[in-house]
């Protein structure tokens, strides 16, 4: 392989992966009141979607710092939330942020109790 193949396998391409990084169109967005923004600008069902998604993540972050695990029966269910059609991955989803806050709730905040 010359040296120009591989100055060039190992730069990144600027492509839809590109999009997702920080700073990028698609990327994360550290300023929850420009995430309020482009949360507001989005049709009906995305906003719902993203809504969902945003507690899930927001749940997800709030059980690792606590270090409680994510009961296995609510990961299995999220994950096959992917293939549901939109309104049901909605409804699906609304339901698993009731049930992590049900569990957080139960777990309770003494490390003592947890099983």
């Amino acid at each position: 392989m010359s040296k120009g193949e591989k100055e060039n396998r190992s730069k990144p391409e600027s492509g839809a992966l590109h999009k997702l990084e920080p700073g990028g169109e698609l990327g994360p967005i550290e300023d929850r009141n420009e995430y309020e923004q482009r949360l507001s600008s989005l049709p009906v069902e995305q906003k719902g979607f993203a809504e969902e998604s945003t507690r899930i993540a927001d749940l997800c972050q709030y059980f690792f710092q606590q270090k409680i695990d994510i009961p296995p029966s609510i990961v299995d269910r999220l994950g096959n939330v992917s293939k549901l059609p939109v309104p049901d991955r909605i409804r699906a989803m609304k339901d698993i942020n009731r049930e992590l806050m049900e569990y957080v709730n139960d777990v309770g905040e003494d490390p003592g109790i947890r099983q």
